[in-house]
C-alpha cells in the first residue's frame, strides 16, 4: 500500500507538499497540487483516516443527542448543526434516545471512550449532574439554560417567549388561557410552566392544571386536544400550543367540527413551521436552525483554539401574529 513518501517521490514533490495537499492546507501551486493528485490515482493511495485521528488526537466526530428524529423542533435544530459540521469538516453520530436514560448514557459513553471530539445536547432525561460527571472527558453544549453548572449552553429563552405570547393572549381580552406541551420534565418545560403561572397571577387568575395538555408533539395530537376540550363544561378560550404542528392539528380539527377559530378558540403556536404560515397560525418564531449553527460553532471553536469569547448564549423569541389569535 502506498503512503505518502511514495506520492511525494512519484510527484517529485516534498513529503510536506503531499501532506498538504492531503489534508486540503492552501499555499500550494495548483501544478503541486495536480501532481499530487495525480500520483494519488496512479498508486492507488488510499488515505488511513484512523492513523490521521490517532496522530491529531482527533476523530472528526460530533456526537448529538436528541430524543426525535422526526420532530419538526429537532429537525430545524440537527440542519444548523449539519450545515455546519459540513462546513468544517466534521461527521455527525446521531443518538436518538426518545429520553430514554440508558441512551444518553450510552452517548456520554461514547464521548468518554474518545470515540467522537464533543457533544450537543439537544434534550435530555438525565440531570445536569450526570453531565458534570463527563465534563473533563470531552467538550458538551447544551441547548438549554443553566445557571448551576459550568457547562456550554446555546439556549432559546423559553420563559420569555411564552411571558410574550401569553401578554398577547392578556391584551386581547383573555383570561381562561391553557396551554398544550410535549413532557412536563426538563429545563425548557418547567420555563414555561413558570411563566403561565407568574403572568396569569399577575392579573389575578388562578392557573388551573386541567387546562395544561401533556404529551402533544405531532399533528395527531391537536385532535386529541380538541376532543377534551369539546367535552369540558369549563373551557380555556386560548391556548399556547408549544408545537406548530399540534397547533395545526387543533386549526384544522377545529374547522371540521365547527369551532370558530380565534373568536371561540384562540391558538398561539411555537417555532414557525411553514404549516403554520400556510394554515394562518399566529405563532411564536424559535431560531432552531440558528439554535444548532450557534452550538456547532461553540464547539468547533473550542476544539481548536481551546477557549470561547463566552460560555452561553441566548438566542432571541419573536411573536408573529396571523389569523387564530
Amino acid at each position: 500500500m502506498a503512503n505518502i513518501r511514495d506520492l511525494a517521490k512519484e510527484a517529485g514533490v516534498s513529503v510536506a507538499t503531499v501532506s498538504r495537499v492531503l489534508n486540503g492546507y492552501p499555499y500550494v501551486s495548483e501544478e503541486k497540487r495536480k501532481a499530487v493528485w495525480e500520483a494519488a490515482q496512479k498508486l492507488q493511495y488510499v488515505k488511513n483516516i484512523q492513523a490521521v485521528h490517532l496522530a491529531k488526537g482527533r476523530t472528526a466526530i460530533v456526537g448529538v443527542m436528541l430524543p426525535y428524529i422526526h420532530h419538526p423542533y429537532f429537525s430545524a435544530v440537527i440542519e444548523g448543526i449539519s450545515k455546519e459540521a459540513l462546513r468544517y469538516g466534521y461527521q455527525l453520530l446521531l443518538f436518538q434516545t426518545n429520553y430514554e436514560v440508558e441512551r444518553e448514557l450510552e452517548a456520554l459513553e461514547r464521548l468518554r471512550m474518545k470515540q467522537m471530539d464533543g457533544l450537543i445536547v439537544c434534550s435530555h432525561e438525565v440531570d445536569w449532574e450526570a453531565f458534570a460527571a463527563y465534563q473533563e472527558d470531552g467538550p458538551i453544549v447544551l441547548c438549554e439554560q443553566v445557571e448551576r453548572y459550568d457547562f456550554f449552553t446555546v439556549y432559546i429563552d423559553h420563559y420569555q417567549a411564552f411571558v410574550q405570547a401569553l401578554r398577547y393572549l392578556i391584551k386581547k381580552g383573555h383570561r381562561r388561557i391553557g396551554y398544550c406541551i410535549g413532557r412536563m420534565t426538563g429545563p425548557n418545560s418547567q420555563a414555561r410552566a413558570g411563566a403561565y403561572q407568574d403572568v396569569l397571577r399577575e392579573v389575578g387568575v388562578l392557573p388551573r392544571r386541567q387546562w395544561v395538555f401533556d404529551g402533544c408533539l405531532f399533528l395527531e395530537d391537536g385532535k386529541r386536544v380538541m376532543e377534551q376540550w369539546i367535552a369540558m363544561e369549563e373551557r380555556p378560550s386560548a391556548l399556547l400550543v408549544t408545537s406548530d404542528q399540534v397547533a395545526a392539528g387543533i386549526v384544522l380539527h377545529a374547522r371540521r367540527i365547527g369551532v370558530r377559530i380565534p373568536d371561540e378558540l384562540a391558538v398561539i403556536g411555537f417555532d414557525n413551521d411553514p404549516l403554520a404560515e400556510m394554515l394562518g397560525i399566529t405563532t411564536v418564531a424559535l431560531p432552531h436552525f440558528t439554535l444548532g449553527e450557534r452550538a456547532f460553532r461553540l464547539l468547533h471553536h473550542w476544539l481548536e483554539t481551546g477557549r470561547v469569547a463566552r460560555k452561553q448564549e441566548e438566542l432571541p423569541a419573536r411573536l408573529l401574529v396571523r389569523d387564530t389569535a
